[in-house]
């Protein structure tokens, strides 16, 4: 036992600033900052080009108005993916795990952390149903207001497939009261 606090202080001063080569390797490492020179590469940059072929990860890959909800810088009307049964189901669940804490298992805005939010509350998803597909793909992508984005919880296909739901729910919304939906399309 009494050698744990020798150990201890060993420990602690491997972190010290000690000018022992052994001890500063990664302090002393080469470097290099952008656009400056390098002896290493036969071209004498430091920076590389990139291989041809290869996309930067920043840039949308294929259909900007499926990976960004946008095209030529407008919100898409309709839902650019295929909607089907399993894509609904998809958004159903996705929606109750990451969307219905604040909006509501409606989409109405009505839930327990809304009624405890001080600033501003969630909007109601049904009274949105004039705003285009691209909005709610936005807003889930890179977030709206006080709501964060949810781009690292939702993969596209995912983020498409709640949007599907909103408006499945919105749908639903607007035919209440009216004639019942026949069965092949519920």
């Amino acid at each position: 036992m009494r050698w744990l606090i020798p150990a201890a202080g060993l420990a602690a001063l491997t972190g010290c600033n000690v000018s022992s080569e052994f001890l500063q390797r990664m302090e002393t490492q080469a470097k290099y900052e952008y656009y400056e020179t390098s002896e290493f590469w036969p071209d004498g940059r430091a920076m590389r080009v990139p291989p041809a072929g290869t996309v930067p990860r920043e840039r949308p890959v294929g259909n900007p108005g499926i990976s960004t909800g946008r095209a030529n810088g407008v919100a898409v009307n309709a839902i650019p993916l295929p909607v089907d049964k399993h894509l609904l189901e998809l958004g159903q669940k996705k929606y109750n795990i990451v969307c219905s804490q604040c909006h509501g298992v409606l989409g109405d805005g009505n839930s327990v952390v809304a009624e405890n939010m001080a600033l501003r509350l969630p909007p109601s998803l049904l009274e949105l149903a004039d705003k285009p597909a691209g909005h709610f793909y936005t807003a889930i992508n890179e977030g709206y207001g006080i709501m964060p984005s949810f781009s690292g919880e939702l993969d596209t296909r995912e983020r498409w497939a709640v949007v599907a739901y909103v408006r499945a729910l919105q749908a639903a919304r607007s035919t209440a009261g009216t004639q019942p939906v026949p069965q092949e399309n519920r």
